[in-house]
């Protein structure tokens, strides 16, 4: 159940019977525990609105609303917000239905369904296939996988799309590349063991040697004419570049699979179809010699009206094309009714003027949402861009591995007496969810610094705490020789303030996944996770559960289980495994 929505609707049913039927309830947690644990605070602007006392009308509003049942106690405080205590009883019996929902399904849910699913494709990773995936793919490789478990989790149909690098002139350059050392005897297999490597060489002859150069540019337009040579050599490098790909998504424990791929080779027999139909809608305008789209929203400091390049002057298509291509087909042939693009924040003009010109052409409808998800870099300690020491681009794998191996010495340290495949499988789970969480536990709009120090730390907010705080939950039942399903059938109580605080935070998981949803912050749900670990050490500090007796260790052990399950289920959404012992 969704706590803040069903609040929300019958606060909103009250203010309507007070005379205020368009105002918001504006509902969300209280801002201090003495306040009761959800305050409404719509009452403040309805009145500015209406013309009356806040006061008088939140007394009004108390009068109308019916929370029989789910609150004990509702109340106007200050010049006219409305605080509301959940009743015990209610709290009891809503964590009882959600375990109840939970052993059917085998996990922690507390999720409440969208109230309209919707079909939503989002774009996320979105490598360069001329070289192995680095440190620069990682914020959006991270971010839209967490997002698309979460819209899943919601019951969304969520299809993934991985819009990868494999068309253009850097594609010429590869294959001529590609072709001389052929020529010499290097087996293909041999020329692409290093991608990276593979790639330097071939730039360096690209910008060193004309005659290269001509011949990278020749192979470029024998690619778009569809040379069947040419074209079959490409798609052995394309194998090549997508297995590199698939390793790094295994071992970040991504969703990210092969049949998600649609790069921009996808769309190239498209391309002049957008073009005609730019041109059949007059948004075609020639400017030295190139086709381009102006708007009139779009302008530089100086007045003049920037373009949206749809066809250079020597007839290639550029990225916006291909880009207004996919509008079209994640549209026409998946059936999206939700766009998300999850991309560095510096293509935000790219967006705004992509999504302008593809509802001026009619290839998005209103009721499309179009939505760019931009985020910050990712600096190193000196706040600086992450680089290697010898300042190139660091690649994700050898980051992957080295989380790994500084996980594998945290966990021999603290845990010396675990069996040595057990230490290798802590270390994985912890180093992989480190490097993600501290990704994705700051808002994804800010900048952040990568720091192992503090992301493999086992205080504050973050994975290696978070999944400790779930280990250490999962101990207090083998200490206790306690069955989690043996629990089922126990019968609730929430007395204690502790225990009212942790099940009021138990419930507002659903809320937060909405939000998280919403806006694509899956910093949101962090912050929860957080929030609710906090919770349950203060419970499990002020209430004995195994020196417990009868019913009441019973409902407290049930309190425990519930949470754990709770925090696998958040982490599980942002893509970070747990383990039951660390």
């Amino acid at each position: 159940m969704d706590l803040r929505r069903e609040l929300d609707r019958r606060i909103q049913d009250a203010l309507a019977a007070a005379g205020a039927p368009d105002a918001p309830a504006l509902v969300g947690p209280a801002a201090k525990a003495g306040f009761g644990d959800y305050q409404a605070n719509g009452v403040m602007a309805a009145a500015k609105k209406l013309k009356c006392k806040p006061r008088d009308l939140a007394e009004r509003v108390v009068a109308a609303l019916d929370l029989s049942g789910l609150a004990e106690k509702v109340e106007v405080a200050g010049p006219g917000f409305i605080n509301i205590t959940l009743a015990g009883d209610w709290l009891a019996r809503q964590l009882a239905a959600e375990a109840e929902l939970s052993a059917q399904a085998g996990r922690g849910r507390f999720v409440a369904p969208a109230d309209k699913p919707q079909t939503v494709v989002i774009d996320y990773s979105s490598p360069n296939l001329a070289k192995e995936m680095h440190v620069g793919h990682l914020r959006s490789t991270i971010i839209g996988d967490a997002v698309a478990r979460v819209l899943g989790s919601l019951g969304h149909d969520v299809k993934r799309q991985n819009h990868v690098g494999d068309w253009g002139t850097q594609f010429g350059m590869l294959l001529a590349h590609m072709d001389e050392l052929t020529k010499a005897g290097q087996s293909k297999d041999a020329q692409l063991a290093d991608l990276e490597e593979f790639y330097r060489a071939a730039k360096q002859r690209f910008d060193s040697d004309e005659a290269f150069a001509a011949k990278a540019r020749g192979l470029v337009v024998k690619l778009q004419g569809g040379d069947e040579r040419i074209l079959s050599i490409l798609s052995q490098f394309r194998n090549v570049s997508l297995a590199h790909c698939q390793q790094v998504y295994d071992a970040l424990g991504m969703l990210l699979r092969p049949e998600d791929v649609c790069g921009e080779s996808f769309y190239n027999d498209d391309l002049p179809k957008v073009a005609e139909a730019l041109a059949g809608q007059g948004l075609l305008t020639e400017s030295q010699g190139a086709q381009c789209v102006f708007l009139d929203e779009f302008t530089n400091k100086d007045g003049e009206r920037l373009p949206m390049i749809v066809r250079k002057s020597d007839g290639g298509y550029l990225y916006a094309t291909t880009d207004l291509a996919a509008i079209r087909h994640r549209i026409g042939a998946l059936g999206g009714q939700r766009l998300i693009y999850v991309t560095g924040a510096e293509q935000k003009l790219h967006f705004q003027q992509l999504f302008a010109v593809a509802r001026r052409a009619g290839f998005a409808p209103a009721d499309i949402d179009l939505q760019h998800v931009p985020f910050g870099l990712m600096l190193g300690e000196n706040r600086q861009p992450f680089r290697t020491r010898e300042g190139g681009a660091a690649k994700l794998m050898d980051l992957l591995d080295e989380a790994v191996r500084r996980a594998g010495e945290l966990v021999a340290e603290k845990s010396p007496a675990l069996p040595e495949d057990a230490r290798s499988e802590i270390a994985r789970v912890v180093g992989i969810g480190a490097v993600k969480y501290a990704d994705l536990r700051g808002n994804r709009t800010s900048d952040y610094v990568f720091s192992w120090e503090k992301m493999l730390s086992l205080e504050g907010n973050t994975a290696p705490y978070m999944q400790y705080a779930y280990a250490r939950i999962r101990s207090i039942f083998r200490k206790g020789d306690v069955a989690a399903d043996d629990l089922r059938d126990a019968e609730l109580a929430i007395a204690e303030p502790a225990e009212r605080a942790l099940a009021v935070k138990l419930l507002q998981l659903a809320e937060t996944l909405q939000a998280v949803a919403g806006e694509c912050l899956p910093n949101l749900l962090c912050g929860y996770l957080y929030e609710l670990a906090g919770a349950f050490m203060s419970f499990y500090e002020s209430c004995p559960v195994l020196k417990a007796e009868g019913a009441v260790r019973s409902s407290r052990l049930a309190l425990c289980d519930l949470t754990a399950r709770t925090v696998r289920l958040g982490l599980e959404l942002l893509g970070i495994e747990t383990v039951d012992q660390m």
